[in-house]
């Protein structure tokens, strides 16, 4: 059915128009309607652009955690956090011995004490059921002395490559895991089945068409350690096929081993796709996160001498699994936050472009926080593309200086930089390590500063405007899945994602643009959100 919306504030992503026409789920024609018949709809003056890409995320994670204790509204101290736990159980009535999860902590907000949990700690809030709390950032999780008993682990347990366990002096677990060592907890909790795959997909598919999202680009298949990617993807595209997938994925396909990504390549699954789900690029996760302390760093962490975080891989094994993947036509993106991580992702992939060399490769760097000036010429020269997360100035922009100290800290969450410099890049969430909320991302990336705060910006030379904020979230997300092509902009031709805003974000305060609501979110010409109160 051909329908034309017409009476907006319509950013096409290469300029402003008033209407647009929609049939058989692509913009038809752009600008001026001709009166062809069909429906109208009177867009009462709201701003419209493309619908939003996220373009690095987790999207079944997401799922998953929005059945979990809500822990980000409990960090405000210590006791808070467990009195939400303690609360939780109290109102979900899990069945006696059943394993509690939660997530979404941050001890650097507590008030109380600065530390993470441990399992005395959660030993208060329950002693018979197993409880697994994770940080936001998803790279440590804190279990209880119930939760070590059913794990088997304890004194004579060993550390894991690539993560660690935190012991007290008599060798006793705490009950903190870090980066790989989380695989030894998450490896004995159940996954669900397809049905549950599919339930997790679909509460996190109508999260994201609230927050306007009509495409992500999704690390999934290394949610349920043990389980394989198969089941996963199989969720996906039976919900591809049956159009109740309302979110178009990109899967950023995680392994961590060079049999299983040879394994999956030689099936010819990462060739395969459609409009609503297709594999991308190889997926690695190479360092934790600042936060915690784990991302990689060339140098001592400024207020924790001890350390320069975790790498997950060696140059070895980083070497390997990108020399496969780009000899085999497969893009890359490898998570890198810290510098030292950092270092190591470039060495990879210019080695193996070295190889292989490829024209339009379009291999990524996911995050690339704390960077140093001549690594962002190596990313250029490589033509390397760049995954950033504007929202997490939001925590960052507070502890960036104490944690790296200020000569890292004052070349490091470059965005203008790369534009100026002419290396691409998009924007997302990293949900559910940040809430999938599209305009406070734009709003961290023109002001450069904590949501709500007052402070001075961090590095105001590297604020965005709002349109390039706007489009690293739009057009620029589907040139890193080579798909700029058929989405990101209105433009004929192009698939019908689109948003209708409460207000013009280029007309909005730059520190009230978190603020501006969704009204109504469409895939492919059909709606699949629209505000209760909102008519047009």
């Amino acid at each position: 059915m051909r329908t034309t919306f017409r009476g907006g504030i319509v950013y096409t992503g290469d300029g402003f128009t008033d209407s647009f026409t929609v049939e058989n789920g692509r913009f038809i024609r752009v600008g001026a309607p001709d009166g062809d018949g069909g429906e109208t709809v009177d867009l009462g003056g709201r701003f419209v652009c493309a619908g939003f890409n996220d373009s690095h995320m987790h999207l079944l994670n997401l799922g998953q955690t929005l059945s979990m204790a809500d822990l980000t509204a409990h960090t405000g101290s210590l006791a808070e956090l467990l009195d939400g736990l303690r609360s939780y159980i109290r109102e979900t009535k899990p069945a006696p011995g059943a394993w509690v999860r939660g997530r979404g902590f941050n001890q650097d907000y507590f008030a109380d004490v600065r530390r993470f949990p441990d399992r005395f700690d959660l030993d208060a809030v329950s002693r018979t059921h197993p409880i697994c709390i994770t940080r936001a950032c998803g790279h440590i999780c804190v279990v209880n002395s119930r939760a070590l008993e059913l794990l088997g682990i304890g004194r004579g347990t060993p550390q894991p490559a690539g993560g660690r366990f935190s012991v007290d002096d008599s060798g006793e677990p705490l009950g903190q895991f870090f980066e790989n060592a989380l695989d030894l907890v998450l490896k004995a909790m159940p996954a669900p089945d397809g049905d549950g795959l599919r339930g997790c997909i679909r509460a996190a598919c109508r999260h994201l068409n609230r927050r306007g999202i009509t495409s992500c680009q999704s690390d999934d298949y290394a949610v349920f350690p043990g389980l394989g990617y198969r089941p996963v993807m199989d969720a996906f595209r039976s919900m591809a096929a049956d159009g109740t997938l309302t979110v178009r994925v990109n899967e950023q396909a995680h392994f961590t081993n060079l049999p299983d990504l040879q394994a999956f390549v030689e099936s010819g699954d990462f060739r395969r796709g459609d409009e609503r789900f297709k594999n991308g690029p190889l997926k690695m996760l190479g360092d934790g996160s600042l936060g915690a302390r784990t991302a990689y760093l060339s140098r001592p962490y400024q207020d924790a001498p001890g350390t320069r975080g975790l790498p997950v891989y060696t140059q070895a094994q980083l070497d390997a699994m990108c020399a496969y993947a780009n000899a085999h036509g497969m893009q890359i993106a490898i998570h890198a936050i810290g510098d030292g991580m950092l270092d190591r992702v470039l060495d990879a992939c210019e080695k193996a472009l070295a190889v292989h060399p490829r024209r339009d490769h379009r291999h990524g760097v996911v995050h690339c926080q704390i960077t140093r000036p001549d690594q962002l010429e190596r990313i250029r020269k490589l033509g390397m593309h760049v995954y950033l997360q504007s929202i997490f100035l939001d925590y960052d922009a507070r502890i960036v200086f104490d944690r790296v100290g200020p000569a890292l800290a004052g070349t490091s969450y470059a965005a203008k930089s790369l534009l100026q410099s002419g290396v691409t890049f998009s924007n997302g969430s990293d949900a559910p390590v940040e809430d999938p909320a599209v305009l406070r991302g734009v709003e961290c990336a023109v002001t450069r500063r904590s949501i709500g705060s007052t402070a001075p910006p961090y590095r105001p030379e590297e604020a965005l405007s709002v349109r390039e904020a706007l489009d690293s979230f739009t057009q620029y997300g589907a040139y890193a899945s080579f798909e700029e092509n058929c989405k990101g902009r209105i433009r004929a031709g192009m698939l019908a994602d689109f948003v209708v805003l409460g207000e013009n974000p280029f007309e909005t305060a730059p520190d009230r643009l978190h603020a501006i609501d969704v009204l109504a979110t469409y895939l492919g010409g059909a709606c699949v959100y629209r505000r209760e109160d909102v008519r047009f």
